[in-house]
Formats: C-alpha cells, sequence, structure tokens
C-alpha cells in the first residue's frame, strides 16, 4: 500500500481574526473552536489510520513558528517529521515543490497530502473517505488531485472549480474543467444552481513524481532556485533550513496560478462532510455553535436580549457584557478590542493597516510573546522600569546573556529556577528572590519537571528586548 506523506502549510500570519490572530502569532496556533489549535487539530487529521498509512507530516514553517509547531505537536502527541524552514514567506508554489524535491529522496514513489494548517475539517473519517478516492484517481490517471467543496451558499469571498460533470453519490473524483476566481454574487448564485461548481479548498493529492513533472511542464523557472535551496539546506536543531542565497531568487506564486490552471490532468474530489477556511469572524461565529438566537460566546462573557452576535473575552480575568446587540463581532483582549458589525467580517484587516499605519504595536505583536523556552508578558511598564511575567517549560533554558542598560530583579512564584549569575550557581525556590545587576552574565533555567513561573523586575535607561548580548544558547539563536 502507498503511503501518503502529509505536508502541512504553517508559515501563514493571517490579519483577518485581529486581534486574536496577529502576525506574532497567527490564527493556525490559536484554539478558535474548541480547547485545539487548528494546527493540532490538522495534524491530528493527518495521523491516518490502519486503512490509510499516513507517515509522519512534514512541515513548512518559517524562523518565528519553528518551536511554536513542534511545541503544539507534542502537546497532542504527534512526532513531527521534517520541518523544513523558508528564509521567507513565498506563497504556495515554492512551499509545495521545496516538499516534493525533498521527498522525492525519501520515497520517489511517494504520494503527498498538502493542506494549509488553518482549517477546519471536522469529520475526520469522512476525510480519509475523501483521500481514498484521490488515490484512486491517482492510480488509474496519473492526475492530480484538488478538494472541491460542496458549496451550501452563493459564496463570493472562494474561489471555484468548475467539475466536467456534476458530482454523483459516490463521491468519486471527476474530472475538473476549469478554475473559476472569487464571483459577484449572482455568479455565485448561478453556479450554486448549475451543480457542477464547487469552492476550492486549497488542498492537493499528487504523486510526488507528478507534481515534480508539473512544475517542470508549466513553472521551470521555480525548479532551479528550489532545487538548489533544497540541496544546499542545513540541518540546525532538528529543523532543515533551505538556504537563503537561492530562496531569493524564487518567485512568489501560489501553486494555482503555477502549475494548477495550467496543467491538463486535473481531478476533484467533492467533500460535503463540513469544511471552513475560517477566514473570518462571521465563520467563527458559524463554527461556534450560536444558539438559537444567533449567539456565540467564548470566555468570561454575559449576553442579554442580543441576536446574532460573536462575543469573546480571551482573558479570564475579563468580564464582557453585552447588552441589546444585534449582527455584531466583539472580540476582547488584555490589550486590544475589536467591535465591529457583522457584515464588515471581512474588512478586519482594514484595521489592521491602519494600526500599522499610526505605529500601533497592537498591529501585530500579541501582549505574550512566545519563545523556544516558553513565553512572557508585560504586566506594567513604565519610563525607567518594567514588570513581565515570566513561564519557562520544564528542562528548558533562556540563553546565558548581559543587559548594557537594565538591572533585574526575579521572584520565583511557581517552581525553581536555577540561577546563574557571573560565577555563582545557586537554585531559587518560590518565595525567594534574587537580584542580577547591570552588566553581569545570567541565565535563567527550569531544572523541575513543572513550568517554573517568576516576576522580573526591570530597572534601567533602556528595556527593549534587543538589549541582550548573547553568550550561549540551546536553542541556537543569532
Amino acid at each position: 500500500m502507498t503511503t501518503i506523506y502529509p505536508v502541512i502549510l504553517c508559515g501563514g500570519s493571517g490579519t483577518r481574526l485581529w486581534p486574536l490572530s496577529r502576525k506574532s502569532y497567527p490564527k493556525q496556533f490559536v484554539p478558535l473552536v474548541g480547547s485545539s489549535s487548528l494546527l493540532q487539530n490538522c495534524a491530528d487529521r493527518m495521523r491516518g489510520s490502519k486503512d490509510a498509512p499516513y507517515a509522519k507530516p512534514l512541515i513548512l514553517t518559517n524562523e518565528s513558528f519553528r518551536f511554536i509547531v513542534t511545541e503544539q505537536l507534542t502537546a497532542i502527541g504527534v512526532d513531527p517529521g521534517p520541518i523544513l524552514i523558508e528564509p521567507e514567506g513565498r506563497n504556495t508554489a515554492p512551499a509545495v515543490l521545496a516538499a516534493a524535491l525533498y521527498l522525492s529522496k525519501v520515497d520517489p514513489d511517494a504520494l503527498m497530502l498538502v493542506a494549509p494548517s488553518d482549517h477546519v475539517v471536522p469529520d475526520k473519517s469522512a476525510f480519509h473517505a475523501a483521500v481514498s478516492q484521490g488515490v484512486t484517481a491517482i492510480e488509474r490517471d496519473r492526475h492530480l488531485v484538488t478538494f472541491g467543496i460542496t458549496p451550501d451558499r452563493p459564496e463570493t469571498g472562494y474561489g471555484y472549480l468548475k467539475l466536467s460533470a456534476a458530482p454523483d453519490a459516490t463521491g468519486a473524483a471527476v474530472a475538473l474543467d476549469h478554475f473559476v476566481e472569487k464571483p459577484d454574487l449572482d455568479r455565485a448564485k448561478a453556479m450554486i444552481s448549475d451543480g457542477s461548481y464547487l469552492w476550492n479548498s486549497g488542498i492537493f493529492l499528487f504523486a510526488v513524481r507528478d507534481i515534480i513533472a508539473a512544475f517542470q511542464d508549466h513553472a521551470p523557472n521555480l525548479l532551479p532556485p528550489v532545487q538548489t535551496a533544497v540541496e544546499d539546506a542545513k540541518a540546525d536543531l532538528g529543523f532543515l533550513r533551505l538556504d537563503a542565497l537561492a530562496w531569493e531568487k524564487v518567485e512568489d506564486i501560489s501553486i494555482d496560478y503555477a502549475v494548477m490552471e495550467r496543467a491538463k490532468n486535473l481531478s476533484v474530489v467533492p467533500y460535503a462532510a463540513g469544511w471552513s477556511d475560517v477566514g473570518s469572524w462571521s465563520a467563527v461565529q458559524e463554527l461556534s455553535s450560536p444558539d438559537e438566537n444567533g449567539v456565540a460566546t467564548t470566555g468570561e462573557v454575559t449576553t442579554i436580549d442580543c441576536n446574532n452576535v460573536l462575543i469573546r473575552s480571551e482573558s479570564a480575568s475579563q468580564e464582557v457584557v453585552a447588552m441589546g446587540l444585534e449582527n455584531m463581532i466583539a472580540v476582547a483582549m488584555p490589550d486590544a478590542v475589536l467591535v465591529a458589525s457583522m457584515d464588515k467580517a471581512q474588512d478586519v484587516k482594514q484595521a489592521v493597516a491602519a494600526l500599522k499605519a499610526k505605529g500601533a504595536p497592537q498591529a501585530e505583536a500579541l501582549p505574550v510573546d512566545h519563545r523556544p523556552w516558553g513565553w512572557f508578558e508585560s504586566l506594567v511598564v513604565g519610563e525607567r522600569f518594567q514588570v513581565k511575567r515570566i513561564h519557562v517549560n520544564p528542562g528548558a533554558a533562556l540563553s546565558l546573556q548581559s543587559h548594557h542598560h537594565r538591572s533585574e530583579h526575579w521572584i520565583v512564584v511557581e517552581g525553581t529556577a536555577k540561577v546563574t549569575i557571573d560565577d555563582e550557581v545557586r537554585l531559587v525556590s518560590e518565595n525567594q528572590s534574587v537580584y542580577i545587576p547591570l552588566g553581569a552574565v545570567h541565565r535563567m533555567e527550569n531544572p523541575g519537571k513543572v513550568p517554573m513561573v517568576l516576576i522580573e523586575v526591570q530597572t534601567g535607561a533602556y528595556l527593549g528586548e534587543d538589549d541582550i548580548i548573547r553568550y550561549e544558547d540551546v536553542y541556537a539563536r543569532n
């Protein structure tokens, strides 16, 4: 039986779900629906079954997200396969080609199942059944396969796939006639009535050798730089860094434009068991089990006399009360609040652009800063002082470092810290504190089996995160 190699694309930094999704921690890492993140749900869906042997997932992501990816997958018991680090985003075509070229060296007969990390596909069994239909199409016709979603409304926010015939009840793959760009409402209604149009999901299945041949035929300019980037990739702490110099020469282009819209050997597997690209807050509302009045809530929320609303509180200490609202979205974060009409759900990225233009840090950064060793958040910031809460994972360690402009005072409130200050190493337990003088070479580690939390008080003339001189770092950060 042919092994299927999942390829998960995990480099996006979507803005349509601001303020919860931001460039520093985008939607694929966020538990938008339920307690697991979209990435975790995607990886779980790719585990396969005894009837569908799936290999460990190959992940494509970037420098900023590499440790978040491994932490989230480890948390659900998924052992990731290769994690390829893109030097910078170049859209989906180079990412898919890089994965195909890598897999061609591992298993020339492999099938690769390509999926974005930020979609919701709730029915795992139905998804596997659809993949099996795709495998049949590949084995029978050597076709490239994409998955089309049976539409339940005339949607103007998606591209469509025109099939050569309406799908039948078996769920078998149907030859693709052509791609259709996002339509206006009248055109969308007409396509729904026709019955032979499906939404373009952006999920693909193909034999590795077939997709490489398709790139050779339709996007040959991509092959030399991507091949060089893969061949000259460097291993780094379990990651594989694609060569940056070669990657600079790669065109920024989607797999649809580069290959799929030009290829003639395409089949579409229809899928009707539930799917969402979670592309707006209105989509989140639909997925959040709204009550009979269309009210969907998350967190500490109280609603009174509301209709068709999504209200979320993302802080346990923040109660959000909504009264008399209709067709509204309200998402409250500790540092930013979105209040919008439901019909503006697709336009949230305009708010992000406006915030970036005014230099607001909330445009891209969350108050919680995720690091390889855990995370920290700023609690209070003054002119010459800052108070942080720092969470260090079991067994993790910050870099050995010093600062030019600040001293620090650490108070351990949970767990035990192993603290290095110049030549002295000591253990600091709960309710104990330690002072780090200006210029001292220092490090904190968590030697225990439970998370270690401390409060850090910084004082000095400059408190920026770039005032760090690193001498050693187990995570090989520059």
